[in-house]
């Protein structure tokens, strides 16, 4: 495990304890059993929404994605602001709004009415 997913047990401390797993030459984070960030060369991305997506969008932060077949897939992961590396307060608040699009997207879908 590199120290900068390491270090993130550190950065997450307020919000919570946080597990790490090695994923797909990167690592998911973990927090009560549901992921809502991902580690990828070292570089932090949180879980966002149409809820929380703004802040993400505000701060100028780039969504991940990845190169399949020579198309670029995209996935509901923004970088993480720089500054949350260092200010704990910030870490939980962010933390928090990524987890919160995680339980949002394992609630139960409405099932359409058939006629």
């Amino acid at each position: 495990m590199s120290e900068f997913v390491e270090y993130l047990h550190e950065v997450f401390e307020r919000f919570g304890p946080i597990r790490t797993r090695k994923m797909f030459g990167g690592y998911g984070v973990y927090h009560d059993g549901l992921m809502f960030g991902l580690v990828a060369d070292d570089t932090l991305y949180l879980k966002a929404d149409a809820e929380n997506t703004r802040f993400f969008e505000k701060e100028g932060l780039g969504q991940f994605g990845y190169n399949k077949d020579g198309r670029t897939i995209k996935l509901s992961y923004y970088e993480a602001p720089d500054g949350i590396m260092d200010d704990r307060e910030q870490a939980a608040i962010w933390a928090r709004r990524s987890f919160d699009a995680a339980l949002r997207s394992q609630a139960p879908k409405k099932k359409s009415r058939s006629r």
